[in-house]
């Protein structure tokens, strides 16, 4: 009989015992630590280059733990995604030897589904938004039996995330976490591993503002979404239990616009040749937009979450 899953307290103790299980399974990403003055900035300034991770994005740490403590069947594995969940759970899946099946929506962009094919996952194109693509795969999952792996309100996928916050901090100090949201994976298990210690900023375009209308509002509730980033930070609606730990640790939630995102993913590339996706570089958008404004002598450490994109896109 087949060991019973694995399921996670969810604190910092079970981050830490995460990023056990997945670090033979990911890559440890480089950290660029940059003066005071770096992109015109006032404060010190650290990047982690998570969009050099298996797959392209820090999602790779979530979708491993999620495998390695559960037990597929002959179905394997099944994922919703706006398209950097999906390649992430179709890399671990090929890597472990599952087979993968992936839906995503009419949005998703070309490179991200070229990307899931590569892998070896059959890959669906389903409706106009993350939230159609992921009743299809729940629909296709009650057909099958796979085993369903959520993108982001799944604790054993978000503790998977909090990893990168772990590592971060293994690389070197900041005071403040600039984070970007979609469904509140990354940010959750971030906010775990960090707690009172660091202070987190969660950052949303004006198209995709799922926290940031859930913490107006006291609760998750559907958001219109639309913009330059729709395709990563899309989720119509915050999952509950990331809602639960973001409103509890999270000291401040931004929005930033699709402009400062271009601006953020050009600057990135002038001064350091670091090619972003707009989710990846949203982070960075609210510090170089003003729309967080760091005290003196505050060290900010920001998440370049992702890469999946064309590279002509930069431009």
């Amino acid at each position: 009989m087949p060991d019973a899953p694995v399921v996670p307290t969810v604190s910092p103790d079970a981050v830490a015992a995460a990023y056990v299980r997945i670090k033979p399974h990911i890559r440890y990403t480089p950290v660029i630590d940059l003066p005071a003055d770096a992109f015109g900035l006032a404060h010190g300034l650290a990047l982690k280059l998570e969009s050099l991770q298996h797959s392209g994005t820090f999602k790779g740490r979530g979708a491993f733990h999620k495998l390695l403590v559960s037990t597929p069947g002959p179905a394997g594995v099944i994922a919703a995604s706006g398209g950097n969940h999906g390649a992430a759970v179709a890399y671990a899946a090929r890597a472990l030897g599952h087979r993968a099946e992936i839906f995503v929506p009419t949005i998703s962009a070309p490179a991200k589904v070229e990307r899931l094919r590569s892998y070896g996952a059959v890959v669906h194109q389903v409706g106009a938004v993350y939230a159609e693509a992921r009743a299809a795969s729940e629909a296709r999952a009650q057909e099958t039996g796979a085993l369903t792996i959520a993108a982001y309100d799944d604790p054993e996928v978000f503790v998977g995330a909090g990893t990168t916050a772990l590592e971060f901090e293994m690389q070197t100090r900041f005071d403040t976490l600039v984070v970007a949201v979609g469904g509140g994976g990354l940010i959750a298990g971030c906010a775990l591993w960090c707690g009172a210690r660091v202070k987190v900023i969660a950052v949303e375009t004006e198209g995709t503002p799922s926290l940031h209308a859930a913490l107006a509002a006291g609760e998750p509730v559907d958001v219109a979404v639309s913009g330059l980033a729709a395709d990563a930070l899309g989720a119509t609606r915050i999952g509950a239990p990331n809602f639960e730990i973001a409103r509890n640790r999270v000291a401040r939630s931004v929005l930033v616009t699709d402009d400062a995102v271009r601006d953020a993913q050009r600057a990135l590339w002038r001064e350091l040749r670091v090619m972003a996706e707009p989710a990846g570089a949203t982070g960075l958008a609210a510090l170089l937009s003003g729309a967080y404004k760091p005290e003196a002598g505050e060290k900010v450490g920001v998440l370049v979450c992702g890469a999946n994109l064309d590279p002509a896109s930069v431009a």
